[in-house]
C-alpha cells in the first residue's frame, strides 16, 4: 500500500509540475533532496555509530541489567501472561531500556527476539497476542531519556545545541507512551468484559 501511496505522490508532483512549467524546478529539488539524504545519513551514521559504541560499554558495565531489572516490576504489570517467562521478560527489557537510552536501531534486533519469543508462545499463529499488540505499541511510543536520532539530525542541521529540547521530548513521549498503554489496557478491559 506504501508504494502506491509513494507513486501517487510522485505522479501528483510530476503532473503539477508539468502543468506549472515547473518541471526544471522539481528536477533540481530532486537532485538536492537526494544530495541532502546522501549528506544527512553519512553524518547519522557518524552519531549512531558513537552511540552504539557507547549501549556496549553500558552493556558490559552492566548499565543495561541494571535498567532492565529496575523495568521488571513494570514488565510484570503490563504483560501478566509473561510473568514467569524469563526469557521473554529480559528480552523486553533490554528493549525497552535501549529505547529508553534513544538506541532505537540497537533496541530493533531485541525487540525482534523478543517479538519471535512471544510468536513461539503463540496458541493462534495467525493472531497476535495481547502483549505482543502491546509490545509493539510501546515500542512505537517509547519514552527515550535520550533521544539521540532527534540530536543527530538536529546538529547535522546546524544545531548549536542539538540536546536542549529534552524536556520537551520527555513530556510529549511520556505522554503519548501513556496514552498508547492506557488505550491498549481499556481495549483489553472491554474484549475481556465483551
Amino acid at each position: 500500500m506504501i508504494n502506491y501511496i509513494w507513486f501517487g505522490m510522485i505522479l501528483a508532483s510530476a503532473l503539477c509540475a508539468l502543468c506549472t512549467g515547473r518541471l526544471g524546478e522539481l528536477s533540481t529539488a530532486v537532485m538536492d533532496g537526494a544530495q541532502g539524504a546522501v549528506e544527512l545519513s553519512i553524518s547519522l551514521l557518524g552519531s549512531m555509530c558513537a552511540w552504539l559504541g557507547v549501549l556496549k560499554i553500558a552493556e558490559k558495565s552492566g548499565l543495561t541489567a541494571l535498567l532492565a531489572e529496575g523495568f521488571s516490576p513494570l514488565i510484570n504489570w503490563l504483560f501478566p501472561e509473561y510473568r514467569d517467562d524469563q526469557q521473554i521478560k529480559g528480552k523486553m527489557c533490554m528493549n525497552i531500556s535501549a529505547n529508553f537510552l534513544g538506541l532505537g536501531n540497537a533496541a530493533t534486533p531485541l525487540g525482534l527476539a523478543a517479538m519471535e519469543a512471544m510468536q513461539a508462545q503463540n496458541p493462534h499463529k495467525e493472531t497476535p497476542t495481547r502483549g505482543m499488540v502491546l509490545f509493539v505499541v510501546i515500542n512505537t511510543a517509547s519514552l527515550q531519556l535520550l533521544p539521540v536520532n532527534m540530536a543527530a539530525m538536529r546538529s547535522a542541521c546546524g544545531s548549536a545545541q542539538p540536546f536542549n529540547i529534552l524536556p520537551e521530548i520527555w513530556l510529549t513521549s511520556l505522554a503519548a507512551l501513556g496514552a498508547a498503554v492506557a488505550f491498549c489496557k481499556l481495549a483489553e478491559s472491554r474484549s475481556r468484559l465483551g
